[in-house]
């Protein structure tokens, strides 16, 4: 059994169309992951190279420990599913199983105990001697199960199987899949469009969008913590409810305003504790979600309840979906709008058309999206916080704290906003806090700290450890302080870059066995930045062209680094130093590259000093420039 592994998977069409964006992902041994989307997203090419059907433009794909790139679909020890089962009409189902096997050479014994071993699980012993045309579609299926079953893969590979059938058998099959992977213990990728398999069958489900990653999560987080509107409006049955609106905080509570409606109604600050305040100011524009059940009909608290006039009903037996829209005086209709409202009800209920009635909002489990990127404004792990602050004297006051500025930071005295990514914020340190719990957020440890007035966040190792510390630590050269007009101090960049190619040279020598002498040519590479060619290793190039092929050597390569990496010398790429920015226990140097800027981590240099350095090519970030592809 094997686990996988894609780093930076794309697919690009001679015509420059990027099927797959950077997929990169682990998937471990033994899960059944299932690749979900609309039609045109990427899954199933996405599938089809992992099983080499398709070519990778450029990335990585090892199963197992073995990368797999340019090894034959036969040589990859996988098993592939397809929706039109392809079977052989001419030959029975023991034949249909047996073939691959025969081809292998198997022995005709073990070939009779591993057919009849498949069909016992499948439950399809008795049709043996049948051929496909005498079956249902629900048990040709389970043959096409069957002939991959007796191959024992490494890895299940599954596209759409269940798109043909009817939805009764659809729902058996799902079922039938889920205890097969079960039962056999290995590897499963499953593709479907449907969202329903995908909710019921998947340990994790990858939610794809355009040929990109919208998020990997399980089921019940997909449902409860969608990433961004997509996933919000993608997984769940109805879809989830979307208002325009705005969020104002005022103390302990936040009104959400829905635009066009009237509806103003009061939540629990607290849910807004990972918000960004800018978001919060009642000015900017946001999309609320809340989704069908967790509306309610009938009147509640008078600050959760607003009227809706009932457009349409949908009797489902088990429940009842009311179609209502808080535009009073809308015409009739059951389109999307930006005032239409889905509430599930109690089955049998009714309500005329027309019928004004109470809506109540449980806003406990209410979502926020930015209007323009659809983002989650209520992430599982915020990106930053952001608190008020005062500058005065050189001191930075926020948190209850102040804060001695290092000179690096030269900011006038005034009022300001302060921005503090969380992976910034680390346990110990003079900023006194105290920790009000920690949240485990898929096996990362989020602890929400009291610091003033604020509950600021930090990423822990140890709960214990968190619960006891008494103070945090603010690592200042990656905080913004902002004013009314922008920016006025941002953090130092965690990356430069800078132009290269990748260069091939031959370099001849002379060996001298036995007294005779032998002229020897050897390739050497290196990436060439600037001029300077830096020598790099076989395993980089080979992974360079294997995401590229040969003609990587003819492309523009945007090579990214972070301020450590350059390594100062008498050769190498020739900078200029612009300023020191010294933040005590370090300090780093802004440096121009002809027409560049470079951050350089070093405690020995000087203002308007010339400076040359090299580059480790293992230690960069490479992108094929042209076609915006990540190749390390």
């Amino acid at each position: 059994m094997a686990g996988l592994k894609l780093t930076h998977i794309y697919k690009v069409y001679p015509n420059g169309v990027k099927a797959v964006n950077d997929f990169t992902m682990e998937i471990e041994d033994k899960e059944f992951i299932v690749f979900v989307g609309p039609s045109g997203c990427g899954k199933s090419t996405t599938l089809r190279m992992i099983a080499g059907l398709e070519e990778i433009t450029a990335g990585e794909l090892k199963i197992g420990d073995a990368i797999v790139n340019d090894v034959e679909p036969k040589d990859r020890d996988i098993a592939m599913v397809f929706q039109n089962y392809a079977l052989y009409p001419h030959m029975t189902v023991y034949e249909n199983m047996a073939f691959g096997l025969k081809l292998r050479k198997m022995p005709k014994d073990q070939i009779d105990q591993k057919v009849r071993e498949a069909a016992e699980i499948l439950g399809i012993t008795e049709y043996l001697q049948r051929k496909p045309k005498a079956m249902s579609g629900g048990q040709r299926q389970r043959v096409a199960l069957g002939r991959a079953i007796v191959r024992e893969p490494k890895v299940f590979l599954l596209d759409e199987p269940l798109s043909n059938l009817d939805a009764k058998l659809r729902t058996q099959m799902r079922s039938e899949i889920s205890k097969l992977h079960h039962k056999l213990q290995t590897t499963f990728i499953y593709v479907t469009h449907d969202q329903v398999e995908a909710m019921t069958m998947g340990t994790r489900i990858v939610v794809m969008k355009d040929g990109f990653i919208q998020q990997i999560d399980s089921p019940r987080n997909l449902y409860n913590f969608p990433g961004n509107k997509f996933v919000a409006g993608f997984i769940g049955t109805p879809q989830m409810n979307f208002f325009n609106g705005r969020l104002k905080l005022d103390g302990d509570t936040v009104t959400v305003s829905l635009d066009g409606t009237g509806v103003a109604l009061k939540a629990a600050a607290n849910i807004f504790d990972k918000t960004d305040l800018a978001y919060l100011d009642g000015e900017k524009p946001v999309i609320i979600g809340l989704r069908a059940e967790h509306l309610s009909i009938g009147g509640g608290a008078a600050e959760s309840t607003a009227k809706c006039r009932v457009t349409h009903l949908e009797e489902l037996g088990t429940e009842c979906l009311v179609y209502a829209d808080f535009n009073l005086e809308k015409e009739d209709g059951v389109s999307e709008s930006n005032t239409r409202v889905i509430i599930k009800a109690p089955a049998g209920t009714e309500y005329e058309i027309g019928e004004v009635i109470d809506v109540s909002f449980n806003l406990t489990y209410v979502k926020a999206f930015d209007a323009e990127t659809e983002d989650s404004i209520i992430p599982r792990i915020p990106a930053n916080v952001v608190v008020d602050a005062e500058i005065k004297g050189g001191k930075l006051k926020m948190l209850g704290a102040n804060i001695a500025l290092p000179s690096a930071i030269n900011v006038a005295d005034g009022k300001y906003t302060v921005k503090i990514p969380v992976a910034a914020i680390t346990l110990g340190g003079s900023v006194k806090t105290q920790t009000e719990q920690v949240e485990n957020v898929n096996g990362k440890l989020l602890a929400h700290i009291r610091a003033g007035n604020r509950t600021i966040f930090s990423l822990v190792r140890d709960a214990e450890e968190a619960e006891k510390a008494q103070g945090v630590s603010i690592d200042l050269k990656r905080i913004t302080i902002s004013d009314a007009n922008g920016a006025v101090w941002s953090p130092v960049p965690e990356t430069s870059a800078l132009d290269g190619k990748l260069v091939r040279n031959v370099v001849t020598s002379v060996e001298e066995t036995d007294g005779r002498k032998k002229t020897v040519k050897e390739a050497v590479y290196s990436v060439n930045v600037c001029g300077h060619d830096m020598i790099c290793g076989l395993d980089l190039v080979r992974r360079l062209v294997s995401g590229a092929g040969t003609e990587i050597f003819r492309k523009d390569l945007k090579l990214e680094f972070a301020p450590d990496v350059p390594r100062l010398g008498e050769s190498g790429v020739e900078a200029k130093v612009e300023e020191i920015l010294d933040f005590g226990d370090e300090k780093f140097a802004k440096c121009t590259v002809g027409e560049k800027t470079v951050f350089v981590k070093s405690s020995d240099l000087e203002v308007n000093q010339t400076v040359y350095f090299t580059l480790d090519p293992e230690k960069l970030a490479i992108t094929e420039a042209q076609r915006d592809i990540r190749l390390t």
